[in-house]
C-alpha cells in the first residue's frame, strides 16, 4: 500500500501549501507584560480546571477496557459476515440483508474527488490531528453545557468511525468520553489512509434508488448514480460527501412505502448541501474556478440511478420480522453473556440505556458475525397464507386518499390500501407458523400483523369479561346477563352503554350475549370483577406493553375493545384458550447459532396460568355458539372442510361511529387463526362486515388446510378437562329449579364449572293474581276484585333491580311471555263511564269492550219482574266473551276497573216477557174434593216451583259453556248462561 499512501500524502501536502499563516507584530514590552499576566493566570487555571476536568474524564472512562490493536482492527475492519435465515425444518430462506447495504473497496478504488470532498466537509484538520480537534471539542462541550441553540458538533472522521463501528449512538457524556479515548488510541494504531478507508466503507449515505439504506462510498456511488466509486465526478462526489450529516434529509430518494422508491419532487435540501461542499472544496483549493462552475451547473436529477431488485423480495415481511425479533433475542443473549439482568436494575433510565445499548450491539453483530437464524415459519403454510389474500384481492375495498408524515416531518399525500393482517399460532407451543403482514410490501413497508396497533373491538370480550366472569363465578354460560338500559359507572354515569344496533335484547344468557356480541352485558358483568384482577389478567395475557400511561386502566370501555394491540398479540392471547388457560407468548425465533455452529440463543417457553382449564373449555363452548347462531354464522358455509372451530368477531369504530377495524379470531384444538382488515390511516370501512371478513378468514383456512389438513382440520374435538358438568337450572336465576320454575317451564340445562354449580333452590318466583289490560299482563292491585283476576307466576318484586327508570317488563324475552311481569296495572284514577248500549238476541245479551283501558270486567244484574229488585247474577272478566244468556226478565251491566271502581248501570234490556204481577187476574180454581193431608201440601210446593225458571238443558250441556247458578236474592231468580273465551 506504499504507493497509495504516497498519493494520499501528496493530497495532504498540497493542502498544507495552500494554508496561509498570518502573524501580528507587537512591541516586545507588550508581549512581555501579557506573557507574565497570562502565565500566572493560566497556570492557576490549568491546575484547577485541568485537574478537575481530568478527574471527571477519568471517572467517565474508568470502566472501559484497554483495547488491543487486534481488538480495534477486528471492530474497524470486520464489516460483516452474512447471517442466514431458515424457515422451519432447516429450510434455507436466504441471507439477511443488512439494513445498510455496504460494498467494501480499498482506498485506491475511490475517486480522489470524493476523498477531497469528504475531508473538506467533515474534517479539514484530518491530517494534523491525533484523533480529536481540541478547539472543536471545546466548542462542542461549551454548547452542550450552556444549552446553546446551535450545536455544531466536534467529531473528527476518526471519532465518527469509532461511533459507527465500536460504540452505540446514544448521546451521553460517558459514551462521548470513551469515543475520545478510543479515537486517540485508534490514531496510535493506524495510518491516516487506513482510517480514511475504513470511514469511507462504513459511513451511512441515506437511501439508494431502490429505497434501501446504504453505507460506504461504493454502495452510495452505485446506488445513487449507478457508477463505481472510482468513477465519481466532482459534482457527484460533492453530493455524496454532503449526505452523512443528515442522510435521509439529503437523500434524493423516498422510502419504499409507496411501491418502488421514487425520486423526491423537492431535492433542494440535498442540492443545497452539495453546493456547500463544492464551496468548501473550492475555497480550500481542491478544485479550480472552472471546475467549481461546471459542478454547480451539473444536472444531478438527470444522472440518478435506476432501482435494482433485492434477492429477498419474495419474503420481505418475513425478512423484516425475523430481523427485528432476532435482534431482540440476540440482545437478550448478549446481556446474559455479560451477566446483566435488567429486572435487577431499579433505575428505569439505566435499564432503558442498557436495553438500547445492547440492542444496537445486537443489530451490528447480526449483520457482521455470520449467524444462522432458525425460525418457526413454515414456508408452505406461509405461501398458502399469502395466496389466500392475493386471491381475495378483488373483494377488498378501493384505496383511499390521505396524508402521512414522512421521515423529515413533512406531511405528504398518498394512497392507502384496505389492508389485511393475519397470524397462525400453534396453541400448545406459541410457535408462529405463518402470518400475513399486508397486501403489498412495496406499497406500504409496514407489518400489519406485528407492528400496527389497532383497537380489537368485541374480540376482547372472551378474554376480558367472559373468561374472567367464568373464572370467578360471576357468570356461567346459562346464567342471565341483562341486556337492558345501562349507564357507565361514575364519572361517566351520564353516558349510556350502546349496543351496535342501538337496541336491547333484554334478559338473555351469557352464552347468547356473547354469541350476539351485546355490549351492555360485557360492560355490566366486567364491572362486577375487581379492578386489580382485570388489570392483572391483561398483563398476564401479554398486553401490558400496550397499556396507556394511566394507573386507572382498565376502564369500563376496555370491555368493548378500546385497547389497541397488534394482531400477533391478540392471536397469542386467544391461543390461551386452546392451551387449557396457559398463556404462551408467540415466538418466531427458534434458535440462533453462531458461525461456529454453537447455539447462543434458544427459545424457552414461559407459560403463565391465566385461566383455569375449566374456564377455557367453557369459553370455547360459548364461542362455538358464535359460529352456530351468532355473528359468524357464515363461516361454516364458507369452509371446505369440517373442524371444531370456536371464535369471536370484532368491530372497532371511529369517533363518528363508523367501522374502521374488522376482526375474526378462531381456534381449533391445534391452532389459532386470526384475520383483520382496515386502512392504515384509520379510514372508515364499508358496512359489509359479515360477507367480507368472514369469507377472507375462511379463504385463509381453506388454503392452509390444503397444505396441512391434520393441523388445520383435525378430526379431534376440544376435550373437556374434567370438572365440567351439565346442570339443570332455573333459567331466571341460575339456581336449582323450584316447583314453580318447573311449572312455569323455565328449567334450562347448560354447562357449568363444577366449582360453581348452584346449591340453592331458586326463590325468584311467586304466585300472583294478575289481569290483562290492552293485551299486556299486570299484577293485580290490592283493590282489584278477585273475580276479575287469574292466578299466575311472576318474578318477585325487585328481584331484577335495574334502576327506577328501567321498565323490566319491556325487556322480558319472548320465551317468558307466560310470566307475569313485576309491574302494577295502570289505573286512570276515575270511575268508568256506563256502558253505552247492550244488544239482545234471543235469550242472549252482549256488549262491546269498554273504551277505557283499565276496565277489566263486567257485572250482570237481573230482575224477573217489575216488582222484584235487580240482583247480581254473574260477572264476566277480561278473558271471556262479553255476553250473557239468561231467561225472561230485565238486565243491565256495569263496568269494573282495575281499582275495583264500578260504573253506574247501563240501559236496561229485556229478554222475553217482563211481567207486572199487579196486572195479572187470578183464575178461579175448579172445586176439588178435599185431599188427604199429604195431598194438601202438594199445590203449595207446585206453586213455589212455578215461580222458578226451568234450566235450559241444551245450554247447560253445550260444549265450551259454563252454567252458573247464582242465587242473588235467595229465591233462585236470574239463572243464566255465559260463554267464556280464555284470552290470557
Amino acid at each position: 500500500m506504499s504507493d497509495h499512501r504516497f498519493s494520499i500524502k501528496k493530497i495532504f501536502q498540497r493542502r498544507e501549501t495552500q494554508t496561509v499563516f498570518k502573524s501580528v507584530r507587537v512591541t516586545s514590552q507588550v508581549v512581555w507584560n501579557l506573557f507574565l499576566i497570562f502565565t500566572i493566570i493560566g497556570t492557576m487555571s490549568l491546575l484547577f480546571v485541568g485537574g478537575a476536568g481530568a478527574g471527571y474524564f477519568i471517572s467517565l472512562v474508568k470502566d472501559e477496557p484497554v483495547r488491543s490493536y487486534e481488538d480495534m482492527r477486528r471492530d474497524i475492519y470486520d464489516y460483516e459476515e452474512a447471517t442466514e435465515i431458515y424457515f422451519a425444518g432447516n429450510d434455507y430462506l436466504g441471507d439477511l440483508p443488512s439494513p445498510l447495504e455496504r460494498r467494501e473497496i480499498p482506498l485506491e478504488e475511490m475517486s480522489e474527488h470524493v476523498i477531497n470532498a469528504v475531508i473538506a466537509t467533515e474534517d479539514e484538520y484530518f491530517e494534523e490531528h491525533n484523533g480529536i480537534v481540541p478547539k472543536a471539542l471545546l466548542r462542542a462541550i461549551y454548547q452542550d453545557f450552556s444549552n446553546a441553540s446551535t450545536q455544531t458538533g466536534g467529531s473528527t472522521l476518526t471519532q465518527q468511525l469509532i461511533k459507527n463501528q465500536i460504540l452505540t449512538s446514544e448521546v451521553t457524556h460517558d459514551r462521548k468520553a470513551v469515543e475520545i479515548l478510543l479515537a486517540i488510541r485508534l490514531e496510535q494504531f493506524f495510518e491516516k489512509d487506513e482510517i480514511l478507508e475504513a470511514y469511507l466503507n462504513v459511513v451511512p449515505f441515506g437511501r439508494n434508488a431502490s429505497g434501501r439504506q446504504i453505507a460506504g462510498v461504493q454502495a452510495a456511488a452505485q446506488g445513487i448514480f449507478g457508477v463505481d466509486a472510482k468513477d465519481l465526478n466532482i459534482p457527484q462526489a460533492a453530493f455524496i460527501a454532503g449526505l452523512p450529516q443528515s442522510p435521509f434529509a439529503y437523500t434524493p430518494f423516498t422510502s419504499r412505502q409507496q411501491g418502488e422508491a421514487q425520486v423526491k419532487e423537492n431535492m433542494d435540501a440535498g442540492l443545497n448541501r452539495m453546493r456547500t461542499v463544492l464551496n468548501r472544496m473550492h475555497s480550500r483549493g481542491y478544485i479550480t474556478d472552472e471546475q467549481y462552475e461546471e459542478a454547480l451547473a451539473y444536472d444531478i436529477r438527470a444522472n440518478l440511478a435506476e432501482p435494482q431488485p433485492s434477492s429477498l423480495d419474495d419474503y420481505p415481511y418475513v425478512t423484516d420480522y425475523v430481523r427485528s425479533r432476532a435482534t431482540d433475542a440476540l440482545a437478550i443473549a448478549l446481556l446474559e453473556a455479560d451477566g446483566i439482568i435488567l429486572e435487577d436494575i431499579d433505575d428505569e433510565n439505566q435499564r432503558d440505556l442498557l436495553r438500547q445499548r445492547y440492542r444496537e450491539e445486537a443489530q451490528r453483530s447480526l449483520h457482521r458475525d455470520g449467524y444462522k437464524i432458525h425460525t418457526t415459519i413454515d414456508r408452505e403454510l406461509y405461501d398458502a397464507h399469502q395466496k389466500a389474500v392475493a386471491d381475495y384481492s378483488d373483494s377488498f375495498a378501493s384505496s383511499v386518499s390521505g396524508t402521512r408524515t414522512n421521515e423529515q416531518g413533512e406531511v405528504e399525500a398518498r394512497e392507502f390500501l384496505e389492508e389485511a393482517g393475519s397470524m397462525l399460532i400453534e396453541n400448545g407451543t406459541g410457535r408462529i407458523l405463518s402470518f400475513v403482514g399486508g397486501r403489498d410490501y412495496e406499497q406500504e413497508n409496514y407489518n400489519h400483523a406485528t407492528q400496527a396497533e389497532r383497537q380489537t373491538g368485541s374480540t376482547i370480550k372472551p378474554l376480558y369479561t367472559y373468561a374472567l366472569g367464568l373464572d370467578t363465578g360471576v357468570i356461567q354460560p346459562g346464567m342471565i346477563t341483562p341486556d337492558v338500559t345501562y349507564f357507565y359507572p361514575p364519572p361517566n354515569d351520564s353516558t349510556q352503554v350502546r349496543n351496535f344496533d342501538r337496541d336491547h335484547r333484554g334478559l338473555i344468557t351469557a352464552r347468547t350475549a356473547l354469541a350476539l356480541s351485546r355490549n351492555v352485558p360485557a360492560v355490566r358483568e366486567a364491572e362486577k370483577i375487581p379492578h386489580d384482577l382485570r388489570r392483572e389478567t391483561l398483563v398476564n395475557l401479554g398486553f401490558e406493553k400496550f397499556f396507556p400511561n394511566d394507573s386507572s386502566f382498565p376502564h369500563p370501555s376496555t370491555a368493548l375493545g378500546t385497547l389497541e394491540m397488534t394482531v400477533e398479540a391478540n392471536t397469542a392471547a386467544y391461543a390461551t384458550f386452546g392451551n387449557e388457560g396457559q398463556y404462551l407468548e408467540g415466538y418466531v425465533i427458534e434458535r440462533i447459532e453462531n458461525s461456529a455452529g454453537e447455539v447462543i440463543y434458544e427459545h424457552e417457553p414461559d407459560p403463565v396460568e391465566v385461566f383455569s382449564p375449566q374456564t377455557s373449555y367453557l369459553m370455547i363452548d360459548m364461542m362455538r355458539e358464535v359460529l352456530r347462531s351468532g355473528t359468524a354464522t357464515r363461516i361454516p358455509g364458507y369452509l371446505s372442510f369440517q373442524a371444531d372451530w370456536a371464535g369471536k368477531t370484532g368491530t372497532a369504530t371511529n369517533d363518528e361511529g363508523h367501522a374502521r377495524d374488522y376482526w375474526f379470531v378462531g381456534l381449533n384444538p391445534n391452532v389459532t387463526l386470526s384475520a383483520w382488515i382496515g386502512y392504515g390511516n384509520g379510514h372508515r370501512l364499508a358496512n359489509d362486515y359479515s360477507p367480507r371478513l368472514q369469507r377472507l378468514w375462511a379463504n385463509m383456512a381453506n388454503e392452509l388446510y390444503e397444505v396441512n389438513p391434520e393441523l388445520i382440520g383435525p378430526s379431534d374435538q376440544f376435550q373437556s378437562p374434567g370438572g365440567i358438568v351439565s346442570q339443570s337450572i332455573c333459567g331466571i336465576s341460575g339456581m336449582l329449579p323450584s316447583d314453580l320454575c318447573r311449572e312455569a317451564g323455565f328449567v334450562t340445562t347448560d354447562l357449568f364449572n363444577a366449582k360453581y354449580v348452584p346449591t340453592e333452590v331458586d326463590d325468584s318466583l311467586e304466585r300472583v293474581n294478575y289481569v290483562s289490560i290492552d293485551g299486556d299482563l299486570y299484577r293485580a292491585l290490592e283493590s282489584t276484585p278477585l273475580e276479575f283476576t287469574n292466578e299466575g307466576i311472576s318474578v318477585k318484586e325487585e328481584y331484577f333491580d335495574f334502576g327506577e327508570d328501567v321498565n323490566v317488563a319491556s325487556f322480558m324475552p319472548e320465551s317468558w311471555s307466560s310470566l307475569i311481569p313485576d309491574r302494577e296495572a295502570p289505573d286512570n284514577g276515575k270511575t268508568p263511564d256506563p256502558l253505552s248500549s247492550l244488544s239482545v238476541s234471543s235469550n242472549r245479551i252482549s256488549w262491546n269492550n269498554h273504551h277505557e283501558e283499565d276496565v277489566i270486567g263486567y257485572r250482570i244484574y237481573y230482575s224477573i219482574d217489575e216488582g222484584t229488585d235487580f240482583t247480581l247474577v254473574d260477572s264476566v272478566k277480561w278473558d271471556e266473551e262479553f255476553t250473557y244468556s239468561g231467561h225472561d226478565g230485565a238486565y243491565y251491566v256495569t263496568a269494573v276497573d282495575v281499582a275495583g271502581r264500578e260504573s253506574s248501570q247501563s240501559d236496561v234490556v229485556i229478554i222475553g216477557e217482563y211481567i207486572n204481577p199487579e196486572d195479572e187476574e187470578p183464575s178461579e180454581p175448579e172445586p176439588e174434593p178435599e185431599p188427604e193431608e199429604d195431598e194438601r201440601r202438594r199445590p203449595e210446593r207446585e206453586q213455589d216451583n212455578a215461580t222458578k225458571p226451568e234450566d235450559d238443558e241444551d245450554e247447560n250441556n253445550s260444549e265450551g259453556n259454563e252454567h252458573d247458578s247464582n242465587n242473588g236474592n235467595g229465591n233462585g231468580n236470574g239463572n243464566g248462561n255465559r260463554n267464556r273465551n280464555n284470552n290470557g
